[in-house]
């Protein structure tokens, strides 16, 4: 991006959310700052990266969350990365969702 108002921002918000260990805390953060419609294409987002990870087909997952062919290939591509920050989160969502049940 390279916007030095954006990175500080983004910076600032994810320190902020990173020491957080309240996940009621951070949803009411997101539902205050997000327009319905964000929320809305966050939610749709993390939904995609789920089902990359679950290996099921793209054309499904555009079916069945009405996202473009387009943004399914970026969400695989960065998925694919080494070091994706998407892989990062989905393991320790997943680690915590072993860790509840």
């Amino acid at each position: 991006m390279n916007n030095p108002m954006v990175e500080k921002n983004i910076g600032e918000m994810s320190r902020a959310l990173a020491r957080t260990k309240d996940p009621e805390l951070v949803e009411s953060f997101l539902r205050c700052l997000l327009t319905p419609a964000e929320i809305t294409d966050i939610a749709a987002r993390w939904a995609l990266v789920k089902a990359l990870d679950q290996k099921i087909p793209q054309r499904e997952i555009a079916k069945d969350l009405g996202l473009s062919l387009c943004k399914i290939t970026r969400g695989s591509r960065e998925l694919k990365k080494p070091d994706s920050g998407f892989r990062r989160i989905l393991d320790i969502f997943q680690e915590s969702e072993k860790e509840n049940n």
